[in-house]
């Protein structure tokens, strides 16, 4: 006669059998592990209320390698790299890359071995059609939590670091750069909020002969504006997301461009140099005749891509170093 403790034992082998045959999303539905409800870009997701194996791609790379969250796996963030602590550095080359830049390079079998117990999907809502989100919600539950206009990085960052319970580290790095951007404020409060600003962006196309110019909320100059620096203008035809704050005019709008700009900022590589689309304009005959040029009120900005606040304190003194000159009498 079997006894009452042999069939116990076999009764909990047959169960633990059962829970390794379930898929993680499976698996979590009839658990016991404590969810809420996440407003996404993809709906309402009922995610784990404090995650324990995340999986992140596009912008929710850097956020949450600097937010400190539970990852297991990410994309590339190419764009980032330079941007990045020797720490977040570290961490990010050493994380399996389960997807590339482009959402449609996403490896499902390695987010799958991966095992995680939530994913982040960090792009832009047009772009989730390259993505098979129906297959990486049979691994995990899937929150999508892209950008719209470049300066919507603090809110996307911070929700982001909301879906992956690393609240903490995000608060840390944002008040750091409250403190500095509020020095920064003072610092240049009699100089530059009087300016009307112009800012030449990096997408420009040679090829097509036109320029990037960029406005308030745009990432030439979303970061600059915390220290108080207006930028004048608007877009003639908003297009969604970026295209409401840049556009792309022919070189020969340069001069009716920025006539009435005071001064002109534009975009520069990590490293200081003038990437070929910028240095298009500053070629151009037209920018020599530009009352700003003139006047020798040109400034360049490194850094000009990010999109966290640890990356954006880099860019708070790429500002502040490009702004310098407008203190001196």
């Amino acid at each position: 006669m079997i006894s009452r403790t042999t069939r116990l034992a076999a009764a909990l082998v047959a169960a633990l059998v059962v829970a390794t045959g379930c898929g993680t999303g499976d698996a979590q539905s009839g658990s016991n592990v404590p969810t809420r409800v996440f407003t996404a870009d993809n709906g309402q997701v009922k995610i784990p209320a404090t995650p324990k194996r995340v999986i992140a791609t596009g912008y929710a790379v850097p956020a949450l390698l600097e937010a400190k969250a539970p990852l297991v796996g990410i994309s590339t963030w190419k764009r980032g790299l330079p941007m990045m602590t020797a720490e977040d550095r570290a961490k990010y080359d050493q994380l399996p890359k389960v997807a590339g830049e482009q959402a449609a390079e996403t490896n499902y079998e390695a987010i799958a071995q991966a095992d995680p117990d939530l994913i982040v999907i960090g792009v832009p809502k047009p772009v989730l059609a390259d993505i098979d989100l129906k297959r990486l919600q049979e691994v995990a539950p899937v929150v999508a939590i892209g950008p719209s206009v470049p300066s919507a990085w603090r809110e996307l960052s911070r929700k982001q670091s909301d879906a992956a319970g690393a609240l903490a580290g995000f608060d840390a790095a944002r008040q750091e750069y409250g403190v500095k951007a509020k020095e920064l404020t003072e610092k240049y409060k009699t100089v530059l909020p009087q300016l009307k600003l112009g800012h030449v962006g990096a997408y420009g196309e040679v090829a097509k002969g036109n320029f990037q110019r960029e406005f308030t909320d745009s990432w030439g100059t979303n970061i600059a504006q915390d220290l108080g620096a207006h930028y004048y203008g608007q877009v003639k035809v908003k297009g969604g997301g970026s295209k409401d704050v840049s556009e792309y005019p022919s070189i020969e709008e340069l001069t009716s461009a920025f006539a009435d700009a005071d001064a002109i900022t534009y975009s520069v590589k990590p490293d200081g140099s003038v990437p070929p689309s910028v240095q298009y304009v500053l070629d151009s005959p037209l920018w020599k005749q530009l009352p700003a040029v003139k006047a020798g009120k040109t400034y360049p900005f490194r850094y000009t891509e990010a999109a966290t606040y640890r990356a954006a304190l880099k860019t708070l003194d790429a500002v502040d170093q490009a702004f310098a000159p407008l203190l001196k009498k």
